[in-house]
């Protein structure tokens, strides 16, 4: 049985959206999703599985959760190593940085070409790296006035869900 890490995206956003912790594990566990446990409100679902295919995991869960829903809830999913990955790199990239560190989850890698493009709309008060399937967004205090957001990259680079880097720090240490 492996482990892997669920980003749900555009959840309890809104009074249409309302997917609370405990209808998202019982969504999942209907799916067919063992050692199933969530962490704060945002989607994050941590869950076991003989599937191999993340593809087909992810549609699982998808599937499953516009049945609980009633609407869809795109849906990124990382193994632990992966996740691991992209909190190491933020620590690369950006080990003294003062201000917000946002990375937007890909639900596919991208082409070099499109990462290039989307690296290319960094200025001096914003960064964006792209790494795998993680993009790496450096930005200054306010992420409500930054150029750079989720929107921007899921124009660039396909469906993303993004999550700020304290979050992600505690479910490596919680869940990796």
């Amino acid at each position: 049985m492996a482990t892997y890490v669920a980003f749900l995206r555009a959840i309890n956003l809104g009074a249409k959206r309302k997917f609370p912790q405990e209808a998202i594990a019982a969504a999942t566990e209907a799916a067919g999703f063992t050692g199933v446990a969530t962490h704060i409100n945002t989607g994050n679902v941590r869950l076991g599985t003989a599937m191999r295919s993340r593809v087909r995991i992810e549609a699982a869960l998808e599937q499953s959760y516009l049945a609980d829903r009633g609407f869809a809830v795109p849906t990124i999913v990382l193994t632990p190593a992966e996740l691991r990955a992209v909190v190491d790199e933020a620590a690369r990239l950006a080990p003294d940085h003062a201000g917000r560190h946002y990375v937007s989850l890909l639900k596919d890698e991208p082409e070099a070409s499109a990462a290039a493009a989307l690296e290319a709309l960094s200025t001096p008060g914003e960064r964006v790296h792209v790494a795998g399937r993680g993009v790496h967004l450096v930005l200054g205090e306010s992420y409500h006035e930054a150029a750079l957001s989720n929107a921007v990259v899921e124009k660039h680079l396909g469906v993303a869900t993004n999550r700020n880097l304290t979050v992600l720090r505690a479910l490596v240490q919680k869940w990796c």
